[in-house]
């Protein structure tokens, strides 16, 4: 049915929250920007998919958005694997490993990108897949010498069967493997390397122990970097010694996995972080903290930060960040995390979900690594500054504090749903100031001053957490948002969602003459934040661009923060079509076609409020569909 008009929907629930600050510069982003390149102890590193990244999928449009990251507090970019990718599409099987993937770019495109990213201060750092090529590359034909093999034949590592394993014992696989990482360093300026799957028992420590130090000194005056894709301190052991920079703490990340939604224990966190000390002392290298990465998002099932963490994935951020060792960022993550990314066929993130609770807590966290000496990751051969347990009276309450030297930070996190108020005794007296509180950490960031005794009452709503830096600094307000008092809209289609909370909305949209009007995949599309109302309600959009002639969409499901489940639950039901508000389990209503006929009634006000078959409504309802184009209108 053609829509000569302008049309779109809106969804509203009613009730009251304010929104964050953006638009100015603030003291996090200061910190976070005002840095050249941080050394050991300093950094957060971001695992950045290139083809994902931008809608483009380039290494051109990703250097665009570095000074995003920049100020997110990023200080090193790990590029996914960049090279041509084999038959089955995926980045680890890689056809040659001195070429980019044409999608992405030309070699000069990422030398530029990585030159852009050092005027920033920040280094890139390149996955490198050491265990194995795709079965069609290049070296198949050329070198098949390069290749373990059993009875003549080439073998795929772990049952892959888009994968050759390659033969260490080969002196010239050797030789050519050490060529290409000192290819990229040559050709790019590259800063360090991602070491895939480093426990393979078909790489011998012995090339590890040879080549890391040979590829940290071939060029003079260049730091080389190697994190290791393994848990070195507690699994793959041999290689404790072998010059790695940084491991991942894999032992914790299960137990945080572990954890996950329904976790309210704060001794089961605290014997967590205890055995990562006991495991982390005297190590000649630093850990990678996280709770997401490509395996965790996509290979395991599919999984996002909801799915894993639920209403925790918060608070195990700031555990996460100030608890030990270097943190990670997936690209994602910090606008909520809630997309699942399928790298083997780039899945485009969608930046308009931003989920600001999340953004604002993890910028503000660099922030807090970047400047406070307490974080500092490691001192080589030393443990760094562990957590000393502050005793708060609830087991649903961890408080510690970090400190090095005379700088000290303590955190509070509650792992209750219930708000609470808890009584720290032990506290180190004098001048705080709070750099992160969770209540009002979504409307922007803040720092407010605060005089402790050796005893303090702390206020935490449900899953709340609180960050404090021992000393005086300047406080800083948030900004509040001018608030939204027009909804009109030029665009064919446009749905709005306005819900009392910060939170990644996604719609699905179809109709009975086209299947989708979204992604196929569920849970559909993530609408972009538009602001506040004057109530405080935080609204959301999503435009709907439609071809000539084509009808307007009769049906669709809204999920809250990126609902993932593959069967379409929603509400703990199975949903097919319609239109469902969270909260009630079923569908409301079929937007009949008949919808333009009530729009296109010139006889209808701008005040008058109307239901789907244009009969007017005595008042507004309280949750509703709502057709605006100068009017209202509400589905029951």
């Amino acid at each position: 049915m053609a829509t000569p008009f302008k049309q779109f929907f809106t969804i509203a629930f009613i009730s009251l929250l304010a929104c964050f600050a953006a638009g100015a510069t603030d003291y996090v982003e200061e910190i976070n920007t005002s840095s050249s390149t941080r050394g050991v102890g300093k950094r957060v590193i971001y695992e950045m998919n290139v083809g994902s990244f931008t809608q483009a999928g380039t290494f051109a449009e990703a250097a665009k958005r570095l000074p995003e990251l920049k100020a997110l507090g990023v200080d090193v970019v790990w590029l996914m694997p960049i090279y041509p990718r084999g038959t089955s599409g995926s980045p680890y099987a890689a056809t040659n490993f001195q070429k980019t993937n044409p999608k992405y770019g030309t070699i000069a495109d990422l030398k530029a990108m990585v030159a852009a990213a050092h005027e920033l201060g920040m280094e890139v750092w390149l996955d490198w897949v050491p265990n194995h090529t795709a079965t069609n590359a290049e070296w198949v034909t050329t070198h098949p010498e390069y290749y373990a093999k059993s009875g003549g034949q080439m073998i795929h590592p772990n049952n892959y069967a888009d994968v050759w394993q390659l033969d260490y014992n080969n002196s010239g696989l050797v030789e050519a493997m050490n060529d290409c990482l000192k290819f990229w360093i040559d050709q790019c300026d590259i800063d360090g390397y991602r070491c895939d799957y480093i426990s393979s028992s078909r790489i011998p420590t012995s090339y590890w122990v040879s080549t890391i130090p040979m590829i940290k000194s071939y060029k003079e005056g260049k730091n080389i970097s190697f994190l290791g894709e393994a848990d070195i301190a507690t699994d793959a052991t041999r290689l404790k010694n072998a010059g790695f920079d940084y491991d991942y703490a894999w032992q914790l990340h299960n137990q945080l996995v572990s954890f996950g939604a329904n976790g309210t224990s704060a001794t089961t966190l605290k014997n967590n972080a205890n055995n990562l000390f006991n495991v982390s002392q005297n190590l000649l290298f630093g850990r990678m903290l996280y709770l997401t990465n490509h395996d965790q998002n996509f290979n395991d099932g599919g999984k996002t930060l909801t799915k894993m963490f639920g209403d925790n994935r918060y608070l195990l951020t700031v555990f996460a960040y100030t608890i030990y060792g270097m943190p990670l960022i997936y690209n994602g993550q910090e606008v909520g995390g809630n997309q699942i990314l399928d790298y083997f066929s780039d899945t485009k993130i969608n930046w308009g979900g931003k989920d600001a609770k999340m953004f604002n807590t993890v910028r503000t966290l660099t922030a807090l690594k970047h400047s406070q000496e307490a974080l500092t990751d490691y001192t080589t051969g030393s443990l760094n500054p562990k957590a000393t347990w502050l005793t708060t009276g609830s087991t649903n309450v961890l408080a510690y504090t970090r400190e090095q030297g005379d700088n000290k930070i303590m955190v509070v996190l509650n792992l209750s749903k219930n708000d609470v108020n808890i009584t720290i005794t032990d506290l180190d007296a004098g001048s705080w100031s709070e750099w992160l509180n969770s209540k009002t950490i979504s409307k922007g960031v803040s720092r407010t001053q605060y005089e402790f005794g050796t005893s303090a009452t702390f206020s935490l709503e449900g899953k709340g957490y609180r960050v404090f830096v021992k000393g005086v600094f300047p406080e800083e307000t948030i900004e509040e948002e001018e608030p939204l008092t027009d909804l009109t809209d030029d665009s064919d289609c446009a749905v709005f969602y306005e819900c009392p909370d910060e939170a990644t909305i996604c719609v699905w949209l179809w109709s009975s003459s086209k299947s989708k009007y979204t992604t196929a995949d569920w849970p559909g599309d993530a609408l972009t934040r538009l602001g506040v109302t004057a109530n405080g309600n935080v609204v959301y959009k999503y435009e709907v661009n439609l071809a000539p002639g084509e009808a307007m969409p009769t049906n669709l499901i809204f999920t809250k923060n990126g609902s993932s489940d593959s069967n379409k639950t929603f509400d703990g039901k199975f949903v097919n079509h319609g239109y469902y508000i969270e909260g009630q389990g079923e569908a409301t209503i079929i937007i009949p076609a008949a919808i333009t006929d009530v729009v296109n009634d010139a006889r209808h006000g701008d005040e008058t409020i109307y239901d789907i078959h244009g009969r007017v409504l005595p008042t507004v309802p309280e949750q509703g569909l709502y057709i605006q184009n100068g009017k209202k209108y509400i589905a029951r």
